[in-house]
This record gives C-alpha cells, structure tokens and sequence, in this order.
C-alpha cells in the first residue's frame, strides 16, 4: 500500500508520537496546568479526554490557573464486571471525580471531572480495584466490543457471544507498553519512556487507524446493543440452539457535521456470512482494508461508511476477501427485528433470577428522592453479585436467589428508586450523551435536560390514552450522534442553545436512519411539536405499526400537514 499523498496533523502526531508516548509523562509534573493539543489528542488513546466546565470556563484555580479537568473511560466488553469492580468505580467518583459515576451508551463507564494530578491514582484504581482497563477505550483503535448482556445461565449462545465479545477485545488492543510504562509506574520512573524501544503492532501499524472504529455482537430477536450503527456487526444466526455463523455488516456510524455536506449517518451493509471460527481472522482483514484505505487526510471522512460511499459494498467485499484469503458466505437472509430492554426481575435459566434497574441517562447519582448511588451501593455491599452493563445505560444485577427479591425491591424503594414495572416505555428506552458541561463539543444540554424532553412527550401520549406505547428517544448535544440520535423513533440532536433538530422515522431496532421533521425545535416545545403526529398516529396506523415506521411510511409531507391541520 501506498502512503496518502497528505496526512491530517492527527496521523503526523500519532506516527511521531513513540507509540502513544508523546510528552504526556513530562506533562504530568505538577508544575505543568494542562496538557497540550498534541499530548490531549494521545490521551484519548488512553482512554481519557482533557475537558473543562462550560458553566464555570475560565475559572481558575488557587493558583490562579485555568482548572483542566479530565474525563477517563473504562473498557468493560459486553458490559461485564464484577461486584466489587463497581463498587471500586464508585468510591474512585467519590475519590477523585464530580461524585457522579456515568454508564455510556456503549456498556462502559466513565468518571468525570478529574483533577489532572489524580490520573495516575485513578488509572492504578481501576487496574487493580476493578480489575479492568482504560487501554482502547477512545482513541484510534477499536474501542469498547459491546454485546447483549443478558445473563442467560445454562445458554449456549449467549456465553458464546460474550465470550467472542472478550476475544475481540484482547485481539485488537493495542501492542504498545506506553499505557503501563506511564500511567503504571511507580512515582517518578515513568520518565524512563524516553528510552523508547517499538514493539510490533500487526494490526495497528504506526500511524494505528484513520479513526474510531466500533464493534457490537447481537441476536436478530434482540439488537438491544445497535450493531447496524457501527462499523462492524456481528448478527449470531442460531439453528437448534447453536450459532451456525454470523451475518456481518459494515459501514454504520452516527457522527454528522452539518456545514460538511458529504457528511452523514449510515446503518451497517450486510457484508456477509461468516463461521464462527472464521469470525476473529475476517474482522482483522476488514479492519486492515480500512487501516489501508482509510481517508487519512480528512478526519470528518474518515469511516467505513465513507469508503463505502467511494467504493460500493461489492468492491469493498473484494479487498476483505483478499485481504482474508477466502471467501465470505452468502448472508442469511433475516435482518435484527426486535429489542429486549434487559429491565425488571428476569429468570436468567439457573433457577435464580437477574434484575434490571433503569439509571436515567446512566447517570449514578444521588439526586433528591432518588437515592441511586447509594441504592446500588446498599445492594452490591449486601448481594455482591455479577454486574452487567447496558447499551441503554442500565445495570443488571444476576444471580438472584427468589428468597432475596423481596429484600432488593425494598431497599431500592426505600432510595426512591422506581421498579421497571413503574416505569413507561418511553422512559425505559430513552438515552441521551452527556453534552454541556464537560463535552467539549457540545453546543447545547443533553443529559440534564432529557428527563424534561421525556416528560413533555409522556405528556401527550397520556393524553392520548396510550401511555405504554414503546416509542425510543436519544438526544444529543451536537450532530456527533454519541447516544445514537438518527435511528430511534424520534432523535433530538442539538443544533443551538436550547434547541434541537427532530428526528422521525427511525425505529427501536436501529436498521433505519430517520429524516428531519423540524429544524431549531426549543426544548419547551418538543412536546408540542410532537404532539400532532402521534394523533396522527393513533388515529392512521396500521395494527401493530410502530410509531417510527408510521412515519417513515407516511413521509414528510403527510407529517407535515398534519401538523398544520
């Protein structure tokens, strides 16, 4: 392969950069304030964004500097952890960050607010206390591979998956030892990374990949992760409880920039078949064709779905099957079709029973009645059991004796934490990024103000006497697409302060992109413009039609005049 003709500043900083090295180490001394632009760009590397607070920017410090915050993900594949190791994320909130503890949209977790000078404390925490890494999970490289996760005891297919889910993990982490050598050392000796010795990156090579690249594993009955918005999904075909293969799609993704017209959100092509024993060496081949032929002079082009666009799918099959040395099967012909929250009491198989508590927006806090984080601090220091992650940013809690139910109902009422079963569709299925004030960027609120958003659509559903209708929301703060804003039924993506771009016409399942019904909708009136269109809704749809593939069968136009009638 030959190099592109011109490298972004991005691709020049990561091929200098020592393998992910930079100065970060002599950034780190105290008398330093903030990383610089190109130490700030590695640390996402590393699994951390240098941030401040919008509602404070410009506030100093008692030494009179700008205060720089950091943000640090942890990589938790398919949601999986340990007891303990939520507990240990907790306390390390309480420790070192804003006291809030964040489940993100892709099954991962991520403090917020950290000072600088407790990065180290924070990264040695999560190593050796919740026995998991921030290694990959921003970045460059191949980040969180999220799965179902459902704690299906005694199910093949499920521990298959989630064992495939950790496969891929470790196989694309990156080679390099910068992450141990600097944030792992003992105090002092991570300055010894100026004696720099590269190890091989078989898949990453030295400038690692164009951009972010994202995986997800799911079941056609249940897409409760969304892996059409990713640029690599892995659909389990299951015959006579055995996963035959997997149908593979490529090419989703969910970032946008609105002045960039050649810009946009794509849901995933199907590629292909693949056996499961073929599946680890097909996903290195198409990750190396994107490594390879990746826009590396344009970051905003730079994703599969774009190469797609350029090449077709059948072209880019071609460079896969070559890079691969074999060729893929004919896809089966089913497409994912259904969506399982993972909320409420669950059999999980075993006999014992799992339980799915809704976090509003991810968000572990103690807010006012809702006593979240000390909710799940009382259960897991009482039950310290398996914990899952969700991709609509929900724990679940496995291994529940029946004897036990009672007790966990009563301790997460006494912290005003609601049942799923007290809670609507609407809510349980709502998701939205973190936004103002930490994102960098984000033009407008998003976490703080979806409980509003809900409760004004809410509204109007109750009024319309269907308050139990299953209608998916995401909301963002930018076009970026962090929550997954342009296939649910109805997106909400920030476009200026206090007021939004609405999205119609997607679904719950994700397989279909929506269009834009209104433009610069305020935050006080998206109950109002929605309002119109689920009377329509109730009054034309089809039995058994959702509301997002209502729209998308009516269009724009009937949407339209029926919001002026």
């Amino acid at each position: 392969m030959s190099a592109p003709s011109k490298l972004s500043k991005i691709e020049i900083l990561k091929e200098n950069s020592r393998q992910l090295r930079g100065t970060l180490a002599e950034e780190l001394a105290p008398s330093v304030a903030a990383f610089n632009d190109d130490n700030a760009n590695l640390l996402k590397l590393h699994g951390m964004y240098q941030q401040d607070d919008r509602d404070t920017r410009g506030g100093k410090g008692e030494d009179g500097k700008t205060k720089t915050i950091i943000m640090i993900r942890t990589r938790i594949p398919g949601g999986k952890m340990t007891a303990d190791g939520l507990l240990a994320e907790l306390d390390l909130c309480d420790e070192f960050g804003n006291g809030t503890l964040r489940i993100t949209s892709r099954q991962g977790l991520q403090l917020h607010g950290v000072p600088k000078d407790s990065i180290k404390n924070v990264i040695r925490g999560i190593t050796e206390r919740v026995k998991l890494t921030t290694w990959g999970a921003c970045g460059d490289v191949n980040r969180n591979v999220m799965c179902c996760p459902a704690p299906h005891r005694n199910n093949k297919v499920h521990d298959e998956m989630q064992a495939l889910a950790f496969t891929l993990a470790e196989h694309f982490k990156s080679r390099s030892t910068a992450y141990r050598e600097i944030w792992l050392s003992d105090e002092g000796e991570e300055t010894k990374v100026a004696e720099f010795k590269p190890v091989e990156e078989p898949i990453y090579g030295e400038r690692y990949l164009p951009r972010k690249f994202k995986m997800g594993i799911a079941l056609p009955e249940d897409n409760c992760v969304d892996i059409l918005t990713y640029d690599l999904g892995l659909l389990a075909i299951v015959q006579g409880g055995v996963i035959q293969g997997y149908n593979i799609y490529v090419g989703g993704g969910q970032g946008v920039t609105p002045a960039n017209k050649k810009t946009f959100p794509a849901v995933g092509q199907k590629l292909g078949f693949v056996f499961p024993e073929d599946v680890l060496a097909t996903c290195e081949a198409i990750v190396k064709v994107w490594r390879d032929y990746g826009n590396r002079e344009d970051r905003k082009q730079a994703r599969i779905k774009y190469l797609l666009r350029d090449w077709g799918i059948e072209k880019f099959k071609a460079y896969v099957e070559e890079y691969l040395g074999n060729s893929l099967g004919v896809a089966h012909p089913i497409e994912p079709y259904g969506v399982d929250d993972h909320l409420g009491w669950r059999e999980q198989g075993d006999g014992k029973w799992y339980l799915g508590i809704n976090v509003e927006n991810g968000r572990i806090k103690d807010d006012g009645d809702v006593r979240m984080k000390s909710a799940i601090r009382a259960l897991l220091g009482k039950f310290p059991r398996e914990v899952r992650l969700t991709a609509l940013q929900s724990v679940i809690i496995c291994d529940i004796d029946d004897s036990e139910r009672a007790e966990i109902d009563s301790i997460l009422k006494a912290h005003g934490v609601q049942s799923a079963e007290e809670q609507t569709p609407l809510r349980r299925l709502a998701i939205a990024c973190p936004a103002l004030p930490t994102c960098g960027l984000s033009v407008t609120d998003s976490e703080r103000v979806m409980p509003q958003a809900v409760a004004q659509i809410q509204s109007e559903l109750d009024k319309l006497g269907m308050p139990n209708e299953p209608i998916a929301v995401h909301m963002t703060g930018c076009p970026n697409g962090c929550a997954r804003p342009y296939s649910p039924d109805i997106g909400l993506v920030g476009k200026a302060r206090g007021k939004y771009t609405m999205y119609v016409g997607g679904n719950v399942v994700g397989s279909r992109i929506g269009f834009i019904f209104k433009d610069l909708v305020p935050l006080e009136e998206i109950g109002q413009t929605v309002a119109p269109l689920l009377k329509h809704f109730q009054s034309t749809r089809i039995p058994g039609e959702t509301f997002g593939d209502f729209c998308y069968r009516v269009g724009l136009d009937e949407l339209t005049a029926a919001a002026s009638a």
